[in-house]
């Protein structure tokens, strides 16, 4: 991977750093403004994001509009260097539309209809709610489509939510029409035989209900797809007027971090720039590892819905005030959660929000400026120092991510495997498998991508497939081809279980990669939480490490056909079966994994293994401490190494070559780097 990708704003061709900002709350204070631009400037503060929630601001009354509080905010930035993502206030909906047009209200799954309230509270399929929004939107872009502080365009904030209402129902109706043709197709696909549910007039299909059909995964599963293309034709319909005036101009919409409800793959192939907004519980436990990897994960499946840069377009500077606890960041969270997501691709850093709100739920929400109004404090100077830091890695800004390895990752695969009912009931632990895999290649330094069942698998040398439960036969057949060209493949039990519709493959699991991995499995068991197994490393193995390794919650009991025995179940009826394989086709390999193994020290050296095997490139060669882990930018000419160390203690790391140097300071590193806890460092190199 080499040249860098270009800025996310010709406008701004450094590091977009600021916050989320609502200058509509403080209309009756004019002096707050002036302060907050004299404060944006002070904390290195180069862009806002402004319109958020501002309908009410923005049409006071149905079709009286009041722009002049907006204009005087962009002007005003714009004589002072500071940026705009301006948004579409659709998030929420002024209490005049709710009282006279109800249909824009959500009804909720027991076919009730909200009252006004919340976010989100609104119909994505209303007409009405269609309607008001085009007129917003137009009006929003025929008046600052061209100023020269807008950057981009922030759509909506955060969607989510489902409708159940009778514009929904039809919607879903079409939305099956469109892809099944016939009822005799949709019944196939969903297996209606079951139970006698047979459809005879595509009127009687309806969204799952609590009160209703709830027990047809092929339907269950088509009702999630029909969700997220309904909230993304939304997203469609709100940029139509901007594009219309200003086709150049960026849009997006800030996601959030694994996000269940909608299926992000899909947003992306019609946003310009990824965002998302991630808030970490930093400090529940001694090591932040296990938090870092999570969010870290987060970061390349983000990065990886485009394969380039993307923004952070929320984090809090301090502390939530909408987690269990709301813990503050001890000295140096905030420059290394911050250069985190500047490791894995980020192109911008901001907050939620710019200055606390002074009343309603987020009030107490971290903020850069809190409710003394000056600059005076801790958090103020965290802001500032980054700012400074970000203002001096200009050089960054559109370099990739040079990852060899990959973690396949959808979301109909994971709606599909929590809802299967299966071999446990009471948590099958998808996304926590998926962490399990993904933490060994973090606390290597591996760079990884977290890609779909649609993207090119060329350029990768290790190929990550963990409870591929839906494994449509095309995705099986493309990972077959992978594995025969020469990459090397690690699967995992309950993979190749159902296809596209949740219809479960014939002729042996895993299905379409049976003869990738060489194996036929026959059974699966679930194991109470008290039950426990284990996996033995056979003598002599080709992976070259022995020992035994606890196993919780699933054992799959598999038949080795052409794949070799490395480890065994230590036991149960099923001691002595085999519980790791490697089969050989054409030029790669293919592992399968059996049972769900506890221990991450199995994980840290089956793919160590793996690593070097494959030929998979590191951040670098050294080995990590326990919760540091290493992440690598590069522009194929310069690599940019970020040390970060969410071990909780200080940590030493020796390094594996000289020539690096301190990218903020130009210094020479030493051979040991020497991190303090919650430590940062960014080294440059030449590109290797």
């Amino acid at each position: 991977m080499g040249a860098k990708f270009p800025p996310i704003s010709r406008k701004i061709p450094a590091f977009m750093h600021g916050a989320d900002y609502n200058p509509d709350q403080w209309l009756h204070d004019p002096k707050i403004f002036e302060e907050d631009i004299r404060l944006m400037k002070l904390a290195n503060c180069n862009v806002m994001s402004v319109g958020i929630f501002g309908w009410a601001a923005l049409e006071p009354e149905e079709g009286r509009f009041e722009f002049g509080w907006l204009d005087h905010v962009l002007d005003t930035f714009a004589e002072n260097g500071i940026y705009a993502w301006l948004a579409t206030p659709s998030g929420a909906r002024p209490a005049w539309m709710s009282q006279k047009y109800p249909e824009v209200l959500r009804v909720e799954a027991n076919r009730v209809r909200n009252l006004h309230g919340m976010r989100h509270n609104h119909c994505y399929t209303s007409p009405v709610y269609r309607e008001k929004t085009a007129i917003m939107n137009a009006k929003l872009a025929e008046r600052y489509s061209n100023h020269p502080a807008v950057v981009g365009w922030h759509i909506s904030n955060e969607f989510g939510g489902e409708c159940h209402c009778g514009y929904c129902q039809e919607a879903f109706r079409r939305w099956l029409r469109a892809k099944y043709s016939s009822l005799e197709s949709l019944n196939q696909a969903w297996w209606t035989a079951f139970w006698s549910h047979t459809y005879s007039d595509w009127s009687q299909v309806e969204s799952p209900a609590p009160h209703g059909e709830s027990m047809v995964h092929g339907h269950n599963l088509d009702w999630r797809r029909f969700l997220s293309d309904q909230t993304l034709d939304f997203y469609k319909h709100e940029i139509k007027p901007l594009k219309a005036a200003n086709p150049e101009l960026p849009c997006t919409t800030n996601m959030m971090d694994l996000f269940y409800g909608l299926d992000y793959r899909s947003f992306a192939k019609e946003l310009d720039v990824i965002s998302w907004d991630a808030y970490p519980t930093w400090h529940e436990a001694p090591s932040d590892r296990d938090v870092a990897s999570w969010f870290a994960f987060n970061h390349d499946l983000f990065r990886s819905l485009k394969h380039k840069p993307f923004m952070l377009m929320e984090s809090t500077p301090s502390l939530t005030n909408w987690q269990p606890v709301s813990k503050l960041k001890r000295p140096g969270m905030h420059r290394l959660s911050s250069l985190q997501a500047v490791a894995h691709g980020a192109d911008t850093v901001q907050y939620f929000q710019w200055r606390k709100s002074r009343g309603a739920s987020e009030k107490f929400h971290g903020a850069v400026v809190d409710h003394i109004g000056h600059e005076h404090t801790r958090v103020f100077q965290d802001v500032a120092d980054l700012g400074r830091t970000l203002a001096g890695l200009a050089e960054l800004v559109g370099t990739p991510v040079p990852a060899e390895a990959a973690i396949l990752f959808d979301w109909d695969n994971r709606w599909a495997v929590n809802d299967a009912q299966g071999p446990r009931n009471c948590g099958i632990h998808y996304e926590k498998t998926v962490m399990q895999h993904y933490r060994a290649l973090w606390g290597l330094g591996v760079p990884v991508d977290i890609i779909g069942a649609n993207d090119d698998l060329s350029g990768y040398k290790l190929l990550l497939v963990p409870m591929a439960y839906l494994l449509r036969q095309e995705t099986g057949e493309k990972i077959e081809r992978f594995v025969r060209g020469g990459g090397t493949a690690a699967i995992t039990y309950w993979s190749g279980i159902v296809d596209e519709n949740d219809l479960c493959h014939l002729g042996g699991f895993p299905g379409p990669l049976r003869k990738t991995a060489g194996i036929w499995a026959e059974e699966i068991e679930g194991l109470y939480d008290h039950d426990r197994n284990s996996v033995h490393m056979r003598p002599s193995n080709q992976l070259g490490f022995e020992g035994s390794f606890e196993v919780r919650e699933l054992c799959e009991l598999i038949h080795a056909e052409t794949a070799e025995v490395l480890a065994v179940y230590g036991g149960d009826f099923y001691a002595g079966r085999p519980a790791l394989t490697r089969n050989s086709l054409g030029d790669g390999r293919a592992y399968y994994l059996a049972a769900r193994v506890s221990d991450d020290a199995f994980y840290r050296l089956f793919y160590g293994k793996l690593v070097q095997e494959a030929g998979v490139r590191r951040a670098i060669g050294s080995t990590l401490p326990d919760g540091v882990t290493a992440q690598l930018r590069s522009d194929g000419d310069t690599d940019y190494v970020f040390l970060l160390n969410f071990s909780g203690r200080e940590a030493q790391v020796e390094m594996d070559m000289g020539g690096y140097e301190d990218a903020e300071t130009g210094a020479a590193a030493a051979e040991r780097v020497e991190l303090p806890a919650n430590g940062a460092l960014i080294l440059r190199r030449r590109a290797n």
